[in-house]
């Protein structure tokens, strides 16, 4: 499985042919446009978590030939963008929603922001994609609201306790400080995960995990991208 960096969220993913592209709102490195080129794949899936800007761009429609299915959460089929994208190969789904085709499952969750969050299986390999789902502590934010963040997202990982997966793509965004290691956190004290993507963190230097980061939690190995284009294969 060979894993590549878009940019904010947006990450590609080749396994055995199938090639997933999820929250491609840019690619400044054109990793899509020359896998594309090369032709050398047998399914091409596109997934979209939610409308925010930085997570959906319809410059993805201009694919349209050669994609075997969008995968978009429902939210967006009211959006201008949405209603662009053919009808006979696009899947708008609700939270808690299963799909399926000859050569992938899907499994949605919700989020704490808009949108959904994408469970994956490809022959023989599981990721989940977060989208927007985290822990979003903003410390300048009224203690109501703060407290309100942190019960919607230990609310949604009652429904995530005990899975097991093996890439994780996961929100660890340097705008909340402290915090930004507080949803991934949880996350890998609570599932079963083989790797942890960092992802959501434009403009801000490469995550290290904190000395008690996976403290209650096996350790596993991780990665924070930070430049468009980065690679990494694992899984061999």
């Amino acid at each position: 499985m060979e894993i590549t960096y878009l940019l904010n969220s947006g990450f590609m993913v080749r396994h055995d042919g199938v090639v997933l592209v999820f929250d491609d709102y840019a690619d400044p490195s054109e990793i899509v446009d020359k896998v594309i080129a090369d032709g050398d794949f047998t399914r091409l899936y596109f997934f979209v978590s939610h409308a925010h800007f930085d997570h959906f761009d319809s410059h993805i429609l201009a694919y349209a030939p050669h994609v075997t299915s969008y995968i978009m959460s429902r939210e967006i089929r009211r959006t201008k963008r949405g209603k662009l994208f053919p009808p006979e190969r696009t899947v708008f789904l609700s939270n808690y929603a299963d799909w399926s085709d000859e050569e992938i499952s899907v499994r949605t969750f919700s989020s704490t922001d808009v949108g959904t969050s994408f469970l994956v299986s490809v022959k023989g390999r599981s990721i989940f994609h977060a989208g927007d789902f985290n822990w979003w502590h903003w410390s300048e934010d009224s203690a109501e609201n703060i407290a309100a963040a942190k019960e919607n997202f230990m609310a949604q990982m009652k429904k995530l306790d005990g899975i097991a997966v093996d890439v994780v793509f996961f929100p660890i965004d340097g705008r909340l400080g402290k915090a930004q290691e507080w949803g991934a956190g949880e996350f890998c004290r609570r599932t079963k995960l083989r790797l942890l993507v960092a992802m959501h963190n434009v403009g801000f230097p490469r995550w290290q995990p904190s000395a008690d980061f996976f403290v209650g939690a096996a350790t596993v190995p991780h990665w924070s991208p930070t430049e468009p284009g980065e690679s990494l294969s694992v899984f061999d």
